[in-house]
């Protein structure tokens, strides 16, 4: 039996330490020496195994989850993770996008968590999209769209807070929540269904057709014609969402698919990390290379929160 709560999350948290020692490193370079297994050092310097803000940041809304959905004390362990550490792999933050910077800054002084996200259409980077994950398995409890939606952009509006962003999220989650699936329908069936919802609720919230615009390299179904060159990979929110389904629907493994992310280059870990959490959905936490969880930093302390995060779903541990 799969557990979607397991093998999501490591399936990020996994992803995220692949991509890290090349975070940065161009297409071109990792071309010439692709990234082909779990690696330390690198751009930061960190051990192998060692994850960034994505999985911190993840960790830390899991976390929160499993005592209650409550958006101020999501900020607030935002707030502990830069200013104490708190969900980091070995004691420190080493890696943290401007605009996430800014509206932790905010709730530390004070603002109300769903207001601190920056809403300037300039700060459409990837930072909630990569942590969004572990409120799937809230968000599955609702079925009208349009209040799934509404939650999911009070979360992901504590760091970024333009529609876009939240739009992104949205559909990430519910394509996530179709591969959670017992029954192990296509990926291509997901693809499908995600699309369908996205163009739903941009009609029922009658959303600015420029911005749905943005998305239909995605919703037009044609994603997986377009070739390695026409798929970018930085930190900007669409091009993150664009690159983790155009990955996850050209490959047939967890493993093919982290590291075909990885090395399209630049924002590396955040891609490894949202498409490891697809993918991690999809194929199950067993398809995750053993040795690399092996190495994963505060790997029991993970895999105490995955139980807890269990437990609070009701999912069976397994």
């Amino acid at each position: 039996m799969n557990n979607p709560v397991k093998s999501g999350i490591w399936g990020l948290v996994v992803g995220d330490a692949l991509g890290v020692p090349v975070e940065f490193k161009s297409r071109d370079y990792l071309k010439q020496n692709p990234l082909t297994d779990m690696i330390g050092f690198g751009t930061y310097n960190q051990p192998e195994g060692t994850w960034s803000d994505d999985s911190s940041l993840a960790l830390c809304l899991a976390d929160e989850l499993t005592r209650g959905l409550t958006l101020q004390e999501i900020g607030n362990s935002f707030v502990k993770w830069f200013y104490q550490n708190h969900w980091t792999p070995h004691g420190e933050v080493f890696d943290i996008g401007i605009s996430t910077r800014e509206a932790i800054i905010r709730l530390k002084n004070g603002e109300k968590a769903e207001l601190a996200g920056n809403w300037e259409e300039n700060s459409n980077g990837n930072g909630s999209l990569m942590r969004i994950l572990p409120l799937l398995f809230e968000v599955q409890k609702i079925k009208d769209r349009k209040e799934k939606y509404e939650l999911i952009k009070k979360v992901s509006s504590i760091t970024h807070r333009h529609i876009r962003s939240c739009l992104a999220c949205f559909y990430y989650l519910e394509f996530a929540s179709f591969l959670s699936s017992e029954v192990k329908y296509p990926i291509s069936d997901a693809y499908k269904v995600a699309n369908h919802s996205l163009l739903k609720l941009t009609e029922e919230l009658e959303i600015n057709p420029k911005e749905v615009e943005l998305f239909r390299r995605i919703t037009n179904g044609k994603l997986t014609e377009l070739q390695e060159e026409a798929i970018q990979s930085s930190g900007y929110v669409i091009h993150t969402l664009e690159a983790s389904i155009w990955c996850l629907l050209t490959t047939k493994s967890y493993k093919e698919a982290v590291l075909k992310a990885i090395n399209l280059g630049e924002d590396t870990d955040t891609t490894g990390a949202v498409v490891g959490g697809l993918a991690g959905l999809y194929y199950g936490q067993n398809s995750i290379p053993k040795e690399w969880i092996d190495k994963i930093a505060r790997k029991k302390d993970i895999e105490e929160l995955t139980n807890k995060l269990s437990d609070k779903y009701k999912i069976a541990r397994c």
